[in-house]
């Protein structure tokens, strides 16, 4: 093998100490010391970004490993190839003569081989009289052999690396997923709670995923996201030991005041519908309680809203319903399926409902027409704005959202 000198190159091209020092270190190779060649190159391959080099790189370098005629790099041999340009150019499938100069460069850079010019620049082998070669002047590719055992370590770290990024980015994905239902439901069914302020915390999350996050980034939301979803499932879990100990209350308290016989209920109680959904008495008929729902939310599930709120924007309860009437007359609503809706829904959902249609303009022929449809069936507790607000969240990718 040729070694124990350092090799500049031919020309205007620069040298580095450090250039020097990986020539130096290739004469400490281990006597003896062999790799399959292709091995070696399967884990630069891999091992690629964090060497620095692109897929044209690596089409060089394999055009230059075929012009080493064994299959193993050893010690002892001559690791010098001496292909032309030319040559090199049709085993890398064409490449043009500027860019094959260019990725061997990159090669050069990357500590993967190193030029062993001759006096005029050119590449060939001097041999002796029974043909072996003496000298040969071209690319060393004796620095594979030489970090054979680091790029292998190289490439088995990227590839734990890879399936560490997909576990934790298929568990961010799933840990979203139960945030993301866990409040969707507490809202629907009313679950006493600050979800809005939950929900704001979820959203903030979300947005903070970079659009090619690396495994750092997807490890540090993924932990945020698990406390988040600690914190509902204990919010939930809160709420079921007080709805328990409410009950017990209620059955106790009724106990005791059926064992009184003089003691008279003259109002009329209310009831429930054997799903915990309470309902009133409205003149002998029975009706839904209309849940109210977060602003923030019916913010973001219909931001045309705010374009009607004083200034552009909606701060309070207040101002949507201010806004509700605008949108109301601007929709053509009467005055009297607008003051029915706010009887059975009460203003709030009156307001929200009205948002929603504002929202699904385009899909609906009599904005009049479907209040006053929407009001029979609250009265009637077949109607829920929950479901409808989901579904225009997950409209604007606010809903059941996947990592990725």
């Amino acid at each position: 093998m040729q070694s124990g000198s350092v090799s500049t190159p031919f020309g205007r091209r620069p040298i580095t100490l450090a250039l020097v020092q990986r020539q130096i270190a290739t004469t400490e190779i281990a006597r003896g010391k062999s790799a399959e060649k292709w091995k070696v190159f399967r884990d630069i391959a891999e091992a690629r970004e964090l060497l620095g080099l692109q897929d044209r790189s690596l089409a060089v370098l394999d055009a230059l490993l075929t012009f080493y005629p064994e299959n193993e790099l050893r010690q002892d041999s001559q690791l010098v190839v001496f292909p032309s340009n030319v040559q090199l150019s049709l085993r890398a499938h064409g490449i043009a003569g500027a860019t094959l100069r260019r990725h061997l460069a990159l090669l050069v850079d990357a500590g993967l081989i190193f030029r062993r010019d001759s006096a005029n620049g050119k590449r060939y082998a001097r041999k002796d009289k029974v043909g072996a070669i003496e000298s040969a002047f071209g690319f060393d590719i004796s620095p594979l052999l030489l970090r054979a055992e680091e790029l292998a370590s190289m490439a088995q770290q990227v590839v734990a690396d890879r399936a560490a990024f997909r576990q934790a980015k298929e568990a961010l994905t799933i840990c979203r997923r139960h945030v993301r239902k866990l409040i969707s439901a507490a809202v629907e069914e009313g679950a006493p709670g600050d979800w809005e302020a939950v929900e704001g915390m979820y959203v903030g999350l979300v947005s903070r995923i970079p659009r090619s996050p690396t495994l750092t980034d997807v490890e540090l939301i993924l932990s945020e996201m698990e406390q988040l979803l600690e914190k509902v499932v204990n919010d939930l879990k809160l709420q079921e030991n007080s709805q328990k100990t409410t009950t017990n209350a209620a059955h106790n308290e009724r106990h005791k005041q059926n064992s009184k016989s003089e003691s008279i209920n003259e109002s009329e109680p209310a009831q429930e519908d054997g799903q915990g959904v309470k309902l009133v008495s409205n003149n002998g008929s029975k009706r839904e309680q209309i849940r109210s729902f977060p602003l923030g939310m019916v913010l973001r599930a219909c931001p045309e809203m705010m374009m009607y709120g004083r200034s552009g924007s909606i701060g309070n309860w207040s101002e949507m319903m201010t806004a509700a009437v605008v949108v109301r007359s601007m929709l053509g609503v009467s005055p009297s399926a607008y003051q029915e809706a706010c009887e059975v829904m009460g203003p709030e959902n009156a307001a929200v409902a009205v948002a929603c249609i504002l929202e699904r303009g385009g899909h609906i022929n009599s904005p009049g027409a479907y209040l006053r449809d929407l009001t029979r069936r609250a009265a009637r507790g077949e109607f829920s704005l929950g479901p409808v607000l989901m579904a225009l969240l997950r409209a604007r990718g606010l809903g059941d959202e996947q990592v990725g």
